[in-house]
């Protein structure tokens, strides 16, 4: 049924765009983009909403983290939880839900049922040659959890000519620095690059106990066969290694933002991937990519978020109780993997068209450990911890499940008139989870042993229609899926009786190029999902998970960019509601027909640069949160920030560049996540305003 939503002011407006291509310039320089169709097709003739950034974009604003790269596409909110760690919001409340789907390359990062909300803290940043944002179900190319979106950052390929690249930034505020560097060459038939960087943050620095460290290297080789033929390799290692502070009440946060209120919580995360790829032209016009992968994936955490916080007693939430001892867990979560995923892009006869299909094979093997902890509380401070796992069974976990993922898929494009491209396909997908408990099953030690399978087909339909040479229009259907996570099945004693939830994406969209070289893409979007998983409560200690939630999504994205003499600018604006259409929690609280929480009613990014003088730049920077409600029952807001941001370039000779940033430049108070539970408020606090400044020497084209 179409959404009441389409209907809307917003959506008349851009029907009434759409309708009038005479106003647009007759020239497009076409992006070409690999995510929509797993294969490189003209963004103007992909029926779906994708951002993407370039290499040579994110170079020019140096940024400091992942978030800072994709946060300039409309409608994505990488979410700052300190020290690369993230949740993110795309087409979805700002979460750590596992309804993103992280890739490189094309291949899911880690497998389906063991989402990790801070997987993109496993990319190395200074290894990637661009980044694309897949916006809305993309389960039809990607499988399990491309729901909100699919992230895809792309390896820097090898140069043909010796290249390399060194360069150091340092924040004192932050007590952050890092250093990159990297080379590459090509010999023959043989292009190798090799890129690294390495960060630290100290604890002398703006905030108690956010101290971390990170180092991350990607080799890649490409080696031409002959023939049309190329083998392609490539190896990622990244180690993390970080403070975990937890959030503030709302007295700490308001008088002492600086502060941390534990003092040995921690998580380590190592992740290694290889990937072989073998491409040739198998057919004629038809190319086929095999690609062999392995990764592994290695979480040890003691969290902050499992160690009981204070309650606010009194009237107001500034009055906490604290117990002198509280509750934790240390944990540990591996993964192995192996896999195939095989690739055929064929061009067929007539109708300009072509079909994409293949095969995608996943072994995985999680295993996972967590004892319990006994934490001496001083004061609103943890102070130390003892393993308390024999005393305290209940909760102990150590369990091994076998994950296999086959799935077929296809996606057929096709030209009926000169005007138009349609697009239609869908993805298969088979999964099971062979659940071993290795301790006893019962009250204490979880689940018992079994086999669970699910399957899915997750279908897409699209068109565009190129309104003028310069302007297309797009209308898309999309669906994707969330299975159960592993630890929604098998957290507790008993294994509940879960599905996958189904989400459906309907968009329009338009892209143009207005001239001037001032550029247009905007989206109109409703999502709407079905057998969410809620967890519902019998009582204070007794819950379960179960698939009773319907949610619904709906915004308009609008990107606008243009790049003249001296001056460049950007906007990514991004309205949106976010509703609970069902969602109860027990038998007295009902959520439904509530706004969803952590859910910003806008989100804007938007940059003015100025090049005062050949070799200088100047920009100037806003980043915008709109306010959001703090809890499901809607009772509390956070009323949302706006920042400045401040960045200065100057190239020198030699290939030097010189650069600075401001960041906060106002020094404005906020937090980087707000929430309520009871009577509490939390908060995580944002940086104030620091300095950082960087040096850069480059050798030959990157």
């Amino acid at each position: 049924m179409t959404s009441p939503f389409l209907f809307s002011p917003l959506g008349l407006a851009m029907a009434s765009l759409m309708l009038s291509p005479s106003t647009w310039a007759q020239t497009l320089l076409e992006t070409v983009v690999i995510s929509g169709s797993r294969a490189e097709t003209q963004l103007s003739q992909t029926p779906a909403s994708i951002g993407s950034v370039s290499r040579k974009q994110w170079d020019k604003d140096a940024p400091k983290s992942v978030g800072e790269i994709i946060n300039r596409i409309p409608g994505v909110f990488w979410n700052d939880l300190g020290n690369e760690q993230h949740s993110m919001g795309i087409r979805q409340p700002i979460s750590t839900n596992s309804v993103y789907q992280y890739l490189e390359d094309g291949i899911p990062i880690r497998p389906l049922g063991v989402f990790n909300h801070n997987a993109l803290n496993e990319i190395n940043m200074n290894g990637a040659g661009g980044v694309e944002v897949v916006k809305g179900a993309a389960s039809s190319l990607y499988g399990s959890n491309a729901v909100g979106g699919a992230v895809n950052f792309l390896t820097l390929q090898p140069s043909r000519t010796p290249s390399g690249y060194a360069g150091i930034r340092h924040d004192h505020t932050d007590g952050f620095t890092r250093v990159d560097s990297g080379a590459s060459n090509t010999w023959g038939p043989l292009g190798l690059r090799f890129s690294h960087y390495s960060s630290r943050r100290d604890q002398n620095n703006w905030a108690q106990y956010r101290g971390g460290k990170k180092d991350s290297f990607t080799l890649r080789g490409d080696y031409d066969l002959g023939g049309s033929s190329w083998l392609k390799t490539s190896l990622v290692h990244t180690d993390l290694d970080t403070d975990t502070t937890g959030n503030l009440s709302e007295a700490d946060f308001r008088s002492n933002p600086g502060k941390s209120i534990n003092t040995f919580s921690w998580r380590k995360d190592k992740a290694t991937r290889a990937n072989v790829a073998w491409e040739s032209e198998t057919l004629p016009g038809g190319m086929t990519t095999a690609t062999l992968f392995a990764r592994t994936n290695d979480h040890g955490q003691l969290p902050s978020y499992t160690i009981n916080s204070c309650r606010a007693s009194g009237a107001t939430a500034n009055a906490v109780t604290c117990p002198t001892s509280v509750k934790g867990t240390l944990n540990n979560n591996r993964v192995n993997s192996l896999g195939l995923d095989l690739k055929h892009v064929q061009q067929l006869d007539g109708l300009n068209a072509r079909l994409v299909s293949g095969v995608y094979i996943d072994r995985s093997t999680n295993s996972y450990v967590s004892d319990n902890l006994s934490v001496t509380r001083t004061g609103s401070v943890n102070t130390s911890y003892v393993v308390n796992s024999l005393t305290n069974p209940l909760g102990v976990r150590d369990y091994q499940t076998q994950i296999a993922n086959d799935a077929l898929f296809a996606q057929l494009e096709l030209s009926p008139a000169k005007d138009w491209r349609v697009v239609a396909g869908g993805r298969y997908d088979s999964i099971s989870y062979d659940f071993k408990n290795n301790l006893t099953p019962g009250a204490n030690y979880g689940a018992a042993n079994e086999l669970r399978r699910f399957s899915r087909w997750s279908p897409k339909v699209g068109a565009t229609w190129a309104l003028a040479p310069a302007t297309s229009a797009y209308v898309n259907f999309s669906q994707g899926f969330t299975p159960p996570e592993v630890s929604e099945l098998y957290g507790k004693t008993a294994t509940p009786q879960l599905k996958p939830a189904v989400y459906e994406n309907r968009e329009v969209g338009l892209r143009s190029d207005l001239g001037q070289g001032l550029k247009l893409d905007a989206a109109l979007y409703e999502l709407q999902g079905r057998d969410t998983i809620v967890s519902y409560a019998f009582n204070e200690n007794e819950s379960e998970n179960r698939n009773a939630g319907r949610t619904r999504s709906r915004g308009l994205e609008v990107a606008l960019n243009q790049d003249k003499g001296a001056w460049d600018w950007r906007v990514g604006a991004h309205v949106a509601d976010h509703d609970y259409l069902a969602y109860q929690v027990s038998p007295t609280l009902n959520y439904s027909g509530k706004t969803m929480k952590a859910a910003p009613n806008q989100t804007l990014h938007a940059q003015l640069g100025w090049k005062f003088m050949p070799a200088s730049r100047l920009a100037l920077g806003v980043v915008h949160l709109g306010s959001y409600w703090m809890d499901d029952a809607n009772t509390t807001r956070y009323a949302g920030h706006t920042l400045l941001n401040l960045h200065a370039s100057h190239q020198l000779q030699g290939q030097w560049e010189l650069w600075g940033q401001v960041r906060n430049l106002t020094d404005k108070r906020y937090a980087d996540t707000a929430s309520r539970s009871g009577s509490s408020n939390s908060y995580g606090p944002g940086a104030p305003r620091s300095v950082m400044l960087g040096l850069s020497k480059s050798f030959g084209a990157r």
